[in-house]
C-alpha cells in the first residue's frame, strides 16, 4: 500500500486500533491534516490519532450509535478506552447487534424499542459492528488510547488545536484501507504542520441498505412530516 506525507512515501504498518478525546498543555499551537485517496479525493471519517508525552488521560465517554433505516448512524465512532456505547433502535424492525472483533466481542440479541444496556469498551482497537438480521449493516467503533483522536470531516480535513510544541507520533485509519480493518498509516506531525496524507484504498465502499416495500413506505411517511 502506498501512503504519502508532504510528498514522501511510507509503507503501511498494522496496529491494533483505536480513537477519540484530547487534553493539551499550555503554549500550544494548531496543526491541520488532510486525508485523501491516491487520486486526491477527500476521505471523510478517517480516524487521526496523535500521541505525545505527559498527556492527561482522556475522560470516559458515553455515546449512542442509532439504528435507523437498517443503517448504523454514525458509520464511524471514536471513543477513549473505558467508554460506553448504547445502540438505540429507531426502526420498526428488530435488530441483533454483534461484534467478533478482538478489541471487543459482544452480542445484543433481538431488540426493538427497549435499548439494551450500554456496552463497555475497555480495550483499544477497531470494533467492527454487524447485525445478524440485516447482513448489509456495518459500522465501526475505534477505541483509542491516544491523548488525541478525532475524525476527518466531509472535506477530508481535521484541525488539531493546541498540540504541544515539537514532533509527535501520528496514526491514521480508514475503513477502506484494508479489509482486515487492522492497517494504520503511521508518521509524525508537529504543532504547526499542515499535512496531506494519501491512502491507497483496497476495500470496497459499503453498499447502501435495501429497504423492504413496507420500510420504504414508513420512511417516506416519516420524512414527509
Amino acid at each position: 500500500m502506498l501512503l504519502s506525507r508532504n510528498g514522501s512515501c511510507f509503507s503501511p504498518s498494522a496496529w491494533p486500533l483505536g480513537c477519540l478525546a484530547a487534553l493539551f498543555s499550555l503554549h500550544a499551537h494548531a496543526a491541520n491534516v488532510s486525508v485523501t485517496d491516491v487520486e486526491g479525493t477527500p476521505l471523510e471519517n478517517a480516524v487521526v490519532e496523535v500521541y505525545f508525552e505527559k498527556a492527561t488521560p482522556s475522560e470516559v465517554q458515553t455515546k449512542n450509535i442509532i439504528q435507523r433505516d437498517a443503517t448504523f448512524n454514525p458509520h464511524v465512532t471514536t471513543v477513549p478506552t473505558g467508554s460506553y456505547v448504547a445502540f438505540p433502535n429507531e426502526d420498526t424492525t428488530r435488530h441483533h447487534v454483534f461484534s467478533f472483533s478482538p478489541a471487543k466481542t459482544f452480542d445484543l440479541e433481538l431488540f426493538l424499542s427497549e435499548t439494551p444496556p450500554p456496552v463497555h469498551f475497555e480495550q483499544a482497537g477497531v470494533v467492527v459492528l454487524g447485525c445478524n438480521i440485516h447482513d448489509q449493516m456495518q459500522a465501526f467503533i475505534v477505541v483509542s488510547d491516544a491523548p488525541y483522536a478525532a475524525l476527518t470531516n466531509s472535506t477530508g480535513t481535521l484541525e488539531l488545536p493546541e498540540l504541544p510544541e515539537g514532533r509527535h507520533r501520528m496514526r491514521i485509519w480508514h475503513s477502506r484501507v484494508d479489509d482486515s480493518q487492522n492497517v494504520w498509516w503511521e508518521g509524525e506531525i508537529s504543532d504547526t504542520d499542515n499535512i496531506t496524507v494519501a491512502l491507497e484504498l483496497n476495500a470496497l465502499p459499503p453498499q447502501p441498505p435495501k429497504l423492504s416495500p413496507l420500510q420504504q413506505r414508513f420512511r417516506d411517511a416519516t420524512h414527509n412530516h
